[in-house]
């Protein structure tokens, strides 16, 4: 074999085999509470118990940075965020064995008002991912290098104003050809951008609220695609063509509004901590104009930042003051509550499951998903635990449970046998 054919045989097995490691499949994670940002994992043939002390640790990568992002997985590739020395960054590492592969400077460091540290979870699209530091500043990446191929900043560019001061902590949505954001402000709530330049396509300028801390998710309700947020003052849906809105619902909060609504079967659900709970709203259409109706305005879900996951007909989540939740999604009722076997923390819903992650400690605890009550089938105490609270959210892809922990990322297999 003469030496340009090997040469040339070698560089065609290395762009495979990249091409294999950026390959996505269906058991990956590649956005803010994975696939419809539902916070459910869709793998089956998990573990149903851990065994004492917990699942096998297959491995612990560092040096990841200070913050609270959690994170998505595409073929062989890990992103995340963190603080580096002079910029908050974004991070790929390697599926098997944790090691960084790439960085990439994101925005400024710190920040947080106390709690630094970037929170966006990377939302990976094709060959491109996309982050947003806590400052502002979302950038446009290219997936295997981190090259950077676009950047924009919320404030700056398009007038954008938070609610309070810890910092943007939005995952970006990638819809079709456009990548969706909440600047806030007075020059529009809700941004659509084409996701391969950065240029804007339009702002939503018949609502102004201040961005709040939630995530945007997508629907299509009669027959209408449409983006839907919730603010300190609303929950809101905009036409996905336009920006303009086709509803809202009053949805006052306080301090930091921080869950990612729950849409199904025409009814919205959203919740706020410091004290404010849930409020629901049916959904309907008169021709081509949307109403909403209120369903309920409680306090059986208090959720401050852990989040709540919908499955059949119950939804499951931590209500400040009154422990683990699972209340009726149509009615807003609760079924029960469990204040005493875990403390205020995440969740995530897989295989039937629920994996709840306690902020205090780390503790992961593994329950059913059930109406019936708490039925535990597992816990164990996370290693390796930070001075800071444990507020990423845990995640499952091809078979592994990820728990972030600040400058570590833990790495467990929990697929049943």
């Amino acid at each position: 074999m003469n030496s340009n054919l090997a040469r040339s045989l070698c560089l065609s097995a290395a762009t495979l085999l990249g091409a294999l490691a950026l390959t996505a499949t269906a058991a990956d994670w590649l956005q803010w509470r994975g696939a419809q940002r539902a916070g459910i994992c869709t793998e089956t043939d998990l573990l149903k118990e851990w065994p004492e002390g917990g699942p096998k640790l297959v491995w612990k990568a560092t040096k990841l940075g200070a913050g609270y992002s959690a994170v998505s997985i595409a073929g062989n590739r890990i992103y995340t965020m963190g603080d580096g020395a002079e910029a908050a960054e974004v991070r790929a590492l390697d599926a098997a064995t944790g090691e960084i592969l790439w960085s990439a400077k994101a925005g400024k460091p710190g920040l947080g008002d106390g709690f630094p540290g970037p929170r966006c979870t990377p939302t990976v699209d094709g060959d491109r991912l996309f982050a947003m530091s806590q400052d502002g500043e979302l950038v446009g990446l290219e997936r295997a290098t981190g090259k950077e191929l676009w950047r924009k900043n919320l404030k700056r560019d398009f007038g954008g104003k938070m609610m309070s001061g810890w910092g943007y902590s939005e995952s970006p949505l990638v819809d079709g050809d456009w990548l969706l954001c909440t600047p806030g402000g007075e020059q529009g709530t809700l941004l659509a951008l084409n996701k391969l330049t950065g240029e804007k396509v339009w702002q939503s300028e018949d609502i102004k609220d201040t961005a709040a801390y939630s995530s945007i998710i997508v629907e299509t309700i009669g027959g209408v695609r449409q983006y839907i947020q919730v603010t300190d003052r609303n929950v809101f849906g905009v036409e996905a063509k336009t920006g303009k809105v086709l509803w809202r619902g009053p949805a006052p909060g306080k301090v930091a509004v921080i869950p990612t609504p729950i849409y199904a079967d025409n009814q919205v659900f959203v919740a706020c901590g410091y004290g404010v709970g849930c409020r629901s709203y049916r959904l309907s259409k008169d021709g081509d104009a949307f109403k909403s109706e209120q369903a309920y305005d409680n306090k059986v879900m208090v959720n401050h930042h852990g989040g709540v996951v919908k499955l059949g007909e119950h939804l499951y989540g931590y209500s400040d003051g009154k422990g683990w939740t699972c209340q009726d999604f149509k009615t807003g009722e609760a079924v029960w509550q469990e204040k005493g076997k875990l403390g205020k923390g995440a969740i995530l819903c897989a295989d039937g499951m629920l994996l709840c992650r306690g902020e205090d400690k780390g503790t992961m605890v593994l329950i059913e998903a059930s109406p019936k009550g708490w039925t535990e089938k597992g816990r164990f105490e996370q290693p390796d635990r930070s001075d800071k609270k444990a507020w990423p959210h845990p995640i499952i892809a091809n078979g592994r449970l990820y728990l972030r922990d600040q400058d570590v990322l833990l790495c467990y297999d929990v697929k049943g046998s």
